[in-house]
């Protein structure tokens, strides 16, 4: 039964293709590409694709981008807005045929005599030239692990995809048949091979663990032991991802999500409403050792995380949402639960960080850069690195943006990022070797310094004299900076006003002085705070602590008027002093009073100044009296 006729003209329309989410149709019209919504009064989106007739297009769900291939001898690959991302030179013959692998990260083109794969980038990984005519038209297996072509001749060619390499640290593993891979150890050139009883569909290398997933079976081969396998069946054959952290390994597959330990033990199955499995990738997935993070696909805006170890839905089962559409998510590896970071690219190419943890609170989100491609978090230790515009840029301490935003430049490396051509991709960032795919497909490795790594795990581990000691060795500023923003994140104002020193910041050296001298260490506390610029936590701890008139001072310090004189009526004290230094504060500027809110307390008031410093040394007596009863701390950097 004919529903509607989207378009009529007047050349044929040689290929059609559905857009993700079925609500758009892109289809051909002459050189043309043309992107039909499928409401009535959508714009239409078209442009000229080609310089001959376009015969053939695709368009993949997962990744998004569009395939066309036309008589001018080339095939493209396109974006959803119809912006081009890579054209092939001219073949000998019309391209016949092109087709999206289900995952969206390989494609296969068909000309004359030729049959082609190709990465997602454009690039071509290998060609054969079979004698079958052209090739009009491709199919993959819903495994993508072989296609079958319709050939000139009245043939069928099916052929099967092999040689796909993983590497990490001094192992390469290769496909060399359908069920039978390559291990090679680089360091000594010993050889293995690992036979398996079903083709193999998906692999990864991480994290001293090679994870294989056959049409029926997983298999978890440690590093260390080639021999013995751990062998486990499948729920469901076609395993479409497969992502590994330090304790744990995620399965994709069409009927759900899977946490596996790598003894093979079931952990958890996350879920939420309208979920989509067949759509997920390494760019919309990224899990950690206690949490696994998720991008919706209805509302892109919107990332879910879980609980590894139960599936649950995160801390208070709140979802975290950003402003604009998200493209690529990432989780930091190190650390503490508690100190989870989710690091995500949105559309506009801007690259935020925010915390994983959301109790009540809204969490900030804070931006870390601009025009972003791509990302990565270090296997060892928290730092990230990504490729901006023209730069390669390292972040050695994220969490610099929430301690002490003013020294986030000096936490950062950055080089020149021409040499590695438009659009690159991170492919890994193992130990201090960061690996980028070009355009063209060659892989180039950076090393970047191994002293940040080193200083990580000495912060970790508490050991704040070896971390000045290397600091003094390496005589950087990028180290005095990050150990600086590590030893306020940690609380460790002495090992703060060394780092601080070295890099020139005197002012903020002379405020951690001036913290030294506060009586009690909830004040001490409350000012570490104010420092990272947490200004509500700041006076939450003074006020749970009953230094109100401390709270109220913090205010005053910080011309927060408002609530200075909102505190000082709450708890009944004070309101003289707030209000003796508001009209210090006209007088220095020769204003008048406007707040209605002061000019009604201050009705009728007289200002006594000996009597409110009376009160204030009174409050500071009392102060350093409660301390000194309280069992003195220790170490000035008492963790909160």
């Amino acid at each position: 039964m004919l529903r509607s006729t989207l378009a009529q003209q007047g050349t044929p329309v040689y290929s059609v293709a559905w857009g993700p989410d079925s609500e758009k149709v892109l289809y051909t019209a002459g050189k043309q590409l043309i992107i039909k919504p499928l409401q009535p009064n959508a714009k239409v989106l078209q442009w000229k694709a080609h310089d001959g007739i376009i015969l053939k297009v695709d368009w993949n769900s997962v990744n998004d981008l569009i395939l066309s291939a036309g008589e001018d001898c080339k095939y493209k690959v396109w974006d959803s807005y119809g912006r081009p991302l890579y054209s092939s030179q001219p073949h000998e013959h019309p391209i016949t045929s092109v087709a999206w692998a289900p995952d969206g990260e390989l494609f296969a083109v068909g000309s004359f005599h030729t049959l082609r794969l190709c990465d997602k980038t454009g690039w071509s990984y290998a060609l054969e030239k079979p004698n079958t005519g052209s090739v009009f038209n491709i199919a993959w297996s819903i495994d993508g692990t072989q296609i079958a072509g319709a050939c000139g001749n009245r043939h069928v060619v099916f052929a099967h995809v092999v040689e796909q390499r993983w590497e990490w640290k001094n192992f390469q593993v290769t496909l060399t048949k359908r069920r039978t891979m390559q291990v090679r150890n680089v360091l000594n050139d010993a050889v293995d091979l690992l036979e398996f009883r079903d083709r193999v569909i998906k692999a990864s290398l991480n994290y001293a663990h090679l994870v294989v997933s056959t049409s029926l079976q997983c298999y978890v081969f440690s590093t260390k032991n080639w021999n013995t396998p751990l062998i486990f069946d499948l729920k469901e054959g076609t395993v479409s991802l497969i992502l590994q952290a330090e304790r744990h390994f995620l399965l994709v597959d069409g009927g759900g999500i899977y946490l596996y330990s790598y003894e093979g033990r079931f952990i958890s199955s996350p879920k939420f409403p309208g979920m989509r499995t067949d759509i997920l990738n390494a760019q919309t997935v990224s899990l950690s050792n206690d949490t696994i993070a998720i991008k919706d696909k209805a509302d892109e805006k919107i990332i879910f995380l879980f609980e590894a170890s139960t599936g649950k839905p995160l801390g208070d089962g709140k979802l975290l949402s950003h402003k604009n559409e998200i493209l690529e998510i990432a989780l930091d590896q190190k650390g503490l639960t508690n100190d989870r970071k989710i690091a995500f690219i949105d559309k506009n190419r801007d690259l935020y960080i925010t915390s994983v943890k959301r109790f009540g609170k809204e969490e900030q989100i804070v931006k870390l850069g601009t025009m972003v491609h791509t990302l990565a978090w270090n296997d060892t230790c928290n730092i990230l690195c990504g490729l901006q515009d023209t730069r390669f840029t390292v972040w050695y301490y994220p969490n610099t943006v929430y301690v002490d935003r003013d020294i986030l430049p000096k936490t950062l490396h950055e080089r020149d990022a021409s040499e590695f051509s438009k659009n690159p991709h991170i492919v890994s960032f193992v130990r201090n070797q960061v690996t980028i795919r070009r355009a063209d497909g060659s892989l180039i490795h950076i090393s970047i310094s191994p002293y940040p790594a080193i200083l990580h795990e000495y912060v970790s581990s508490s050991k704040w004299e070896d971390a000045v000691r290397l600091c003094r060795f390496v005589k950087e500023q990028t180290m005095w900076a990050c150990l600086a923003a590590m030893a306020v994140a940690n609380r460790d104002m002495t090992t703060a006003e060394i780092a601080y020193a070295a890099i020139g910041e005197i002012d903020k050296v002379q405020y951690i002085n001036s913290i030294k001298d506060l009586p009690s260490k909830e004040s001490k506390m409350a000012h570490i705070l104010m420092f990272s610029g947490n200004i509500q936590e700041a006076e939450m701890v003074l006020l749970q602590a009953g230094l109100v008139y401390q709270a109220i001072q913090i205010n005053i310090n910080l011309y927060n008027w408002e609530r200075a004189l909102e505190l000082a009526v709450k708890y009944k004290t004070h309101v003289d002093t707030v209000l003796a230094y508001r009209q210090k504060f006209l007088e220095t500027f020769g204003k008048q009073e406007t707040n209605k809110r002061y000019l009604q307390y201050a009705e009728g008031l007289l200002i006594d100044w000996e009597k409110i410093k009376a009160k204030i040394e009174m409050e500071i007596t009392k102060e350093r009296e409660r301390s000194s009863s309280s069992q003195p701390s220790k170490n000035f950097g008492l963790k909160h």
